[in-house]
C-alpha cells in the first residue's frame, strides 16, 4: 500500500483524551514513524535520513545542506544520527523545507532550527499553520495531539519559487488540497554522466474525515485537489520520492539497490501512483457529492 499519509495519530489522540470517533484522521496509526531505517544515498546529492514511515531527505552541497521535512519532535535525534552516519555535519544544514504543515512533517522544525540555525522556508498558505503550531489548520486545529511548537518562518515561498544553495536549485510547486500550502519539490541531479528529474511529492491523499463538499473552513478544497493532480501530471519525473516512503515503495526499492542498478529511477511508478491517488480522490468526491444531494 502506498496511500498512507499520517501517523502516530491514534495513540497520541487517545493519550490526549480525544474520543475514538475523532481519533481517525489517518489510514494508519503511524507506529513506524519513529522506527529507524538505514540512512542511504538515493541519487546524485540526495540522501534519505528519515524513518521507516517518514520521508526526510538531505540534499548536500559544498556550501552546506538542505533538509526536506522535519519529522516529529522526537524524530530530530534520529535525523541527526542519520545525517552524521552518512558523513555530514548536522550543523551544516543551512535550509529547512517541508512538504506540508502537518505535525509528522514539521513538528521537529523548531528544534532543528535551534540546533542548526537553518533558515526555515515554507509555502505561503501553510505559513499561518506552521507559525501557530497547527492551531490554524483547517481540519486538525482543535485536536491537541496534532499541535506542536510554533516556529517562525524565515522565508515565505510562493508557487514556482526556487530555493538555491551552492549549485543546487529546488523548485517549489504548490500542490494544495491535503493542506492549503502542500508543496511538491522538484530538482535535477546528475549521476553517472546522466541528468535526472527528481519529484518529491507533498501529499495527494484525502485524509479520513476531510470534507470535499460544503467545507466552510476550506471552501475550495475539491478544486485545489484538482489543481494538485494537474500539477503532478505535468511534472516530468525520473526519480520518484515523497513525504512518506510508502508513496514510492521505499523499503522494497532500498532492498533492491545494487551496483549499477538504481530502483529509485521509476518514472512508471510515479505515473501509476498519481493515477491511483487521483482515482481514489474522485471516488471519495463522488461519494460525498451523492450524500450531500
Amino acid at each position: 500500500m502506498r496511500n498512507v499519509c499520517f501517523g502516530t495519530v491514534l495513540l497520541m489522540l487517545i493519550c490526549a483524551g480525544v474520543g475514538a470517533q475523532a481519533a481517525q484522521p489517518a489510514q494508519t496509526t503511524g507506529a513506524d514513524y519513529l522506527v529507524p531505517f538505514p540512512a542511504h544515498h538515493v541519487i546524485g546529492n540526495i540522501y534519505f535520513v528519515g524513518s521507516k514511515g517518514l520521508g526526510i531527505y538531505l540534499v548536500s552541497t559544498p556550501q552546506g545542506h538542505i533538509l526536506i521535512n522535519a519529522g516529529l519532535e522526537d524524530s530530530v535525534p534520529m535525523i541527526q544520527q542519520s545525517v552524521e552516519k552518512l558523513g555530514f555535519r548536522f550543523s551544516g544544514i543551512k535550509i529547512l523545507l517541508i512538504s506540508h504543515a502537518h505535525f509528522d512533517h514539521d513538528a521537529g522544525a523548531a528544534r532543528i532550527k535551534k540546533l542548526t540555525g537553518a533558515k526555515y522556508m515554507v509555502m505561503d498558505s501553510d505559513v499561518p499553520v506552521v507559525e501557530s503550531g497547527g492551531k490554524k489548520d483547517f481540519f486538525y486545529a482543535h485536536i491537541p495531539g496534532m499541535l506542536y511548537p510554533a516556529t517562525k518562518v524565515d522565508r515565505v515561498l510562493h508557487d514556482g519559487d526556487t530555493v538555491s544553495l551552492g549549485d543546487t536549485v529546488l523548485t517549489a510547486h504548490l500542490t494544495p488540497g491535503h493542506t492549503k500550502g502542500c508543496t511538491t519539490w522538484t530538482m535535477k541531479v546528475h549521476e553517472g554522466g546522466e541528468s535526472y528529474d527528481v519529484v518529491i511529492v507533498g501529499s495527494p491523499n484525502v485524509n479520513e474525515g476531510y470534507k470535499l463538499v460544503n467545507n466552510g473552513a476550506y471552501p475550495q478544497i475539491a478544486s485545489d485537489y484538482e489543481k494538485m493532480f494537474g500539477v503532478l501530471r505535468s511534472l516530468h519525473c525520473d526519480v520518484f520520492l515523497g513525504a512518506h516512503g510508502n508513496y514510492y515503495d521505499m523499503e522494497s526499492k532500498y532492498a533492491r539497490m545494487t551496483a549499477g542498478v538504481n530502483p529509485f529511477i521509476d518514472p512508471k511508478g510515479y505515473q501509476e501512483y498519481v493515477n491511483e491517488r487521483e482515482q481514489a480522490f474522485r471516488a471519495e468526491l463522488a461519494h460525498q457529492q451523492a450524500v450531500a444531494r
